[in-house]
This record gives C-alpha cells, sequence and structure tokens, in this order.
C-alpha cells in the first residue's frame, strides 16, 4: 500500500471517485462549498488501484480535511491517510487538522477520536443549510439516522 500526494495527471480519477463517493462534485461543510477534486490530497494506492482518498485545505494554522474515503474499511486506509494528512499539517506548520461530518455517522465519530481527534464544535441543524448548496444530501443516513447536525472535531498536531 502507498501513500501519496494527489499529482495533476490524478485530477480525472479523482474527481470521478468524489462523484462517485459524494454523489456530487461538490461537499460542503460550515456553509462553505468545496470542490475536491481540485484540492490538494493523498491517494493510497495497491497494484495501481485506488483505495482510498483524502482532500484538504489550508486556512492559517488549520489542515482542514474536506473528504476522505477508504474504499476498503478495515485494512488501514484511512489511517494511512491521516497520518499523512498530520505529517503534512506539520510541513506547512499548520498546529490543527478540523474536519466535519454530520450527527449520523457514527462509524466516523469513532474513527476519528481513536485517532486522536476530539469534539470541538456542534452546528445543530446545519444541515438544511448545507442541503440548500447540496441538495444531494440525503435526509437520512447511516443507522436510519435523521441527517440534521454537523459536527467539528479537531486534533492537535505538534510541530516537530
Amino acid at each position: 500500500m502507498v501513500v501519496r500526494p494527489i499529482e495533476e495527471a490524478d485530477r480525472i480519477v479523482v474527481g470521478r471517485l468524489v462523484l462517485e463517493l459524494q454523489r456530487a462534485h461538490t461537499a460542503v461543510a460550515h456553509g462553505e462549498v468545496f470542490f475536491p477534486a481540485s484540492l490538494p490530497g493523498f491517494l493510497v494506492e495497491q497494484q495501481d488501484r485506488v483505495l482510498g482518498l483524502l482532500t484538504y485545505t489550508t486556512s492559517g494554522p488549520v489542515l482542514e480535511i474536506v473528504t476522505i474515503d477508504a474504499l476498503r474499511r478495515g485494512r488501514g486506509v484511512g489511517s494511512s491517510l491521516v497520518d499523512a494528512a498530520v505529517l503534512r499539517a506539520r510541513e506547512l506548520g499548520c498546529t490543527r487538522i478540523r474536519l466535519t461530518t454530520t450527527n449520523d455517522n457514527l462509524d466516523a465519530m469513532r474513527f476519528y477520536q481513536r485517532r486522536g481527534f476530539k469534539l470541538a464544535a456542534l452546528r445543530p441543524d446545519a444541515v438544511r443549510e448545507s442541503r440548500r448548496l447540496k441538495p444531494e444530501i440525503p435526509v437520512v443516513g447511516e443507522y436510519g439516522i435523521p441527517i440534521t447536525d454537523e459536527l467539528d472535531l479537531e486534533r492537535r498536531v505538534s510541530i516537530r
């Protein structure tokens, strides 16, 4: 398994993956629209097959994970992507990594908390506004839970 930065030659593949996984060319969080296929990030590959994708943006001391997807769970793909993001944050001098998920995403909450992320913010009913920007967001999510709220998780990054 190899983790590598997204290159310009990867943009078509990244665009297809984003469309397949996000049901749109956009991602929305905290009222902001992102175009993941144009963002920096990482791919996880094995034998020329993409197993995972992470895209991010930076603002000041924060590296924000916009999308993260492991195409096969339980194989260390997600952990490898988070590790790559931590290294990139250090390289860029960022002191925090942040991401936004929704209240239905219990598996993600477990995954991130086990990797040092802590709850940082709750935006009740924020998904209502997000649906105006991205109508593809489903009404009901994982485990039959209505998708209503956005949750931010953060992890501190030590600069070595």
